[in-house]
């Protein structure tokens, strides 16, 4: 008697997976160096004298995040170096809501794979899930941050501004979001997404604006990236600043982000999934997977299917419901009690739903094809992408080649050519 699994493998197996065609997205390339990035921040704290705020024995509170921001390991490092040289006594708090697992074990390890160590950074980091309550929104709600923090002399946030994964404002991703949801913890986190996503435009302000005023915030560094994800812009803020200068920053992140030059497709492919790519595990303003019906834009496909997860996910493989087909490579990485503390806390509960299971990369790609519907599959029009950090070589199946030429942002750079799986049917 067949199996389920084998009945599935068997359906599929003669499924034709067109060639593909690796192409050149073309974006701009400005950024600042790696090495550049230390007088950067130093010139933007001179210029608006902020260093007189540092003193000598002040406890000073600095944020790190849990995504992959470029230069992250730097950007923290010299504003520990620059409060070191005035001599206070900076210390690093993980400020990430509910990630690694909402355990400070699990955030000090997520830190840790993002080369944010207290070796590597010369300074202590204190991790802690405990919050402390510090004020009230003007329409009565408690806030409360991380209890380091809150004990601290001064706080120095630092985070990306960027588009959100899930809701639209002037405040997404950024600096106001770091105060309430990162510094607020799981606790924080979990007040802010139970009033529900579609209120997160009207909350995240509000309760950083709190923040910022019964909280000793001394200044904000905003970073800004290009489309490799690479650090486009450094911008230090006082309080105010933050308030009246994120919504313009995020207006320039967006118009700088990377995007798949193709409207729609049949069944798009993503490599690789993890937070330290998105929150969402694979970005939705590029793969068009938003885990709620308000918010549009990305690619639209049939299909979609995803290989594996980053190691630096730690297996939380957030996002992973937004997915057609996954393998079961990637099912077999899953912690779900690394995933299941983050959904809850977002209340996105589909981000963790187990999509179709298949045995290896190859199916993932067959199952998605033969499931599509309404189209030619002599002509399936397939993009295949490594994750939504990386997009200026993704791959195309040949029936999208005739498009790609028309546009001027794309080249054409390899020949069309059958997928190399190997002895497990997978691309590596």
């Amino acid at each position: 008697m067949v199996n389920e699994e084998n009945m599935v493998s068997r359906l599929i197996k003669d499924t034709k997976i067109p060639k593909m065609i690796k192409i050149r997205q073309k974006f701009s390339y400005q950024r600042i160096e790696r090495e550049n990035i230390e007088d950067c921040i130093s010139m933007g704290i001179n210029k608006k004298q902020l260093s007189k705020k540092i003193k000598p024995g002040m406890r000073i509170c600095i944020t790190a995040g849990s995504r992959g921001i470029s230069n992250i390991d730097v950007i923290l490092g010299t504003a520990v170096k620059y409060c070191k040289e005035r001599g206070a006594k900076p210390f690093i708090v993980p400020a990430m809501g509910s990630h690694g697992g909402a355990t400070a074990e699990g955030q000090r390890e997520v830190l840790s794979s993002l080369n944010i160590t207290e070796q590597t950074m010369g300074c202590p980091i204190l991790a802690t899930m405990d919050t402390v309550l510090i004020g009230h929104t003007e329409d009565g709600k408690e806030v409360y941050i991380d209890k380091y923090a809150a004990e601290a002399d001064g706080i120095i946030v630092i985070n990306r501004v960027k588009a959100h994964t899930a809701f639209r404002g002037p405040y997404e991703s950024g600096i106001m979001k770091m105060m309430t949801i990162g510094l607020g913890k799981q606790h924080g986190a979990e007040v802010c997404h139970s009033a529900g996503i579609n209120r997160m435009a009207q909350y995240i302000p509000s309760f950083g604006k709190t923040i910022l005023k019964n909280a000793p915030v001394m200044f904000a560094v905003a970073i800004t990236e290009n489309a490799f994800d690479e650090t486009y812009k450094i911008s230090v803020l006082t309080p105010d600043e933050v308030i009246s200068e994120e919504p313009y920053l995020l207006k320039e992140a967006i118009s700088l982000m990377s995007r798949i030059y193709f409207d729609s497709c049949d069944v798009l492919i993503v490599d690789e999934i993890g937070k330290n790519i998105s929150g969402d595990g694979m970005d939705p303003n590029i793969t068009g997977t938003f885990p709620t019906p308000d918010v549009k834009g990305g690619i639209q496909a049939q299909r979609r299917g995803i290989l594996s997860l980053t190691e630096e996910t730690h297996g939380n493989g957030n996002g992973v419901g937004t997915a057609d087909v996954i393998s079961k490579r990637l099912y077999n990485a899953l912690d779900l009690s690394k995933t299941y503390p983050n959904v809850l806390t977002s209340t996105l509960l589909n981000l963790a739903k187990v999509p179709i299971i298949v045995e290896n990369d190859e199916e993932v790609f067959k199952l998605c094809i033969r499931s599509c519907c309404g189209v030619d599959k002599n002509k399936i029009r397939v993009v295949r992408i490594k994750n939504t950090l990386n997009l200026e070589y993704i791959y195309i199946s040949e029936a999208m080649v005739e498009e790609a030429k028309k546009n001027p942002n794309i080249e054409i750079v390899g020949e069309a050519e059958e997928l190399k799986f190997n002895e497990r049917g997978n691309l590596w």
